[in-house]
């Protein structure tokens, strides 16, 4: 195990000691919700520890230089194990928050090994039935009979979005009391002046129209479909679409683009440090995805002020944007309507998003409802424990 800070040292918080939980900094919206709660926590005078079952990926450098990273040096989660217990038995935090399902599962198993009197939270991020309806792996089928056997372990299941915390109540039997819906903490006080920052990409320097996308290259965010939606939307429109992220399925999709005949209007640059500068300047956002728990791109976006089109999947996208009052609502997998979405937005009629449409998921309000859990109603950090 291996613990330092992040950055310069810093006295002990008079508010005590929390942990966070996650597999890795990863590009994903949970590992970037779990830093940014820890960052807010640490605004509210907590000491905060970042525990990860391996201390790598492109978000490790978004962590706040207040929050510790301990790193378990763990090959996998399941490996994590030990060293997660030994971690709880030397810090002793008082609560401890976990994100993602095959972590959560972790998480839960050491807190029973070493009897922990803190809270423990739990952050699920997508609609299991749909995540595992679609798992290559057999951990990912499994997943639901594994969540309905551990997760009445925990104080509180936390679902991002109602979609979310619906499907868990639809395939578990934990009761109402604990399952809650908190937001992702997406809008923080930066993003505002990194979306105003340049970018470096040469289609921005000349006044064309970029569409633009941001996820994980996987089947679950639907990009074959958005990529055979702009090929239908190229053939009479001059536009440009980008796609950034990284993953297993960027073999297909260039070939997809390169059978499309459409790769000198497409580009996969791979993730970038700011995608808030582009979304800034994109003619619209899209997201094509398949199915979501709630999809933190895209309330990015509408925080960015970009016009919006998302496909109307299970689930958050219908909850984020109001029914469709905050931007255009698609059926999933539907290739003309998408097409269609975007000739919209290429003729100026998707308007940009009023403010009122991220204002729930500012880091505050987040922090505000993390803490009540944890402190038994109270958002001011004074100590109600006892399990």
């Amino acid at each position: 195990m291996n613990e330092h800070r992040n950055g310069g040292r810093r006295p002990l918080a008079p508010g005590g000691r929390l942990a966070i939980f996650a597999p890795s900094m990863a590009q994903g919206g949970a590992e970037r919700g779990a830093l940014k709660l820890g960052e807010g926590l640490t605004r509210r005078g907590f000491e905060v520890d970042l525990v990860l079952a391996a201390a790598e990926g492109p978000r490790l450098s978004e962590v706040s230089p207040n929050v510790k990273i301990v790193d378990l040096r763990a090959r996998r989660v399941l490996s994590s194990l030990p060293g997660l217990v030994g971690y709880l038995r030397r810090a002793r935090p008082l609560a401890l928050v976990s994100y993602l399902d095959h972590a959560n599962v972790i998480a839960l198993t050491a807190c029973r090994l070493v009897r922990f009197p803190g809270r423990i939270l739990v952050v699920e991020q997508n609609t299991l039935s749909e995540a595992a309806k679609h798992g290559k792996s057999r951990r990912d089928r499994l997943m639901p009979q594994i969540v309905r056997a551990v997760y009445p372990r925990a104080d509180y299941v936390v679902g991002v979005s109602g979609g979310v915390v619906d499907d868990l109540t639809r395939f578990t039997s934990l009761p109402a009391e604990k399952l809650k819906v908190i937001f992702n903490p997406i809008v923080t006080p930066d993003l505002s002046e990194r979306a105003k920052e340049p970018v470096e990409h040469p289609w921005f320097a000349d006044g064309g129209k970029v569409f633009v996308a941001v996820g994980r290259l996987r089947p679950q965010k639907g990009f074959d479909t958005l990529i055979r939606a702009f090929s239908r939307v190229r053939v009479t429109r001059p536009a440009r679409l980008l796609i950034l992220g990284e993953g297993p399925e960027r073999p297909a999709l260039e070939d997809l683009v390169r059978r499309l005949d459409i790769g000198e209007d497409v580009s996969l640059p791979g993730p970038v440090a700011n995608p808030y500068a582009y979304l800034s300047r994109a003619v619209a956002f899209v997201l094509s995805s398949r199915w979501e728990g709630l999809p933190t791109v895209l309330i990015e976006a509408l925080a960015c002020g970009a016009p919006v089109i998302a496909t109307d999947c299970a689930s958050g996208p219908r909850e984020i944007l109001a029914g469709g009052r905050y931007g255009k609502l698609v059926r999933v997998n539907a290739v003309e309507e998408l097409a269609a979405a975007m000739e919209e937005a290429l003729d100026g009629r998707l308007p940009r998003p009023p403010d009122e449409s991220w204002r729930p998921y500012q880091l505050d309000a987040v922090v505000d409802e993390f803490l009540r859990l944890i402190f038994d109603g109270r958002a001011d950090g004074a100590p109600a424990l006892g399990r």
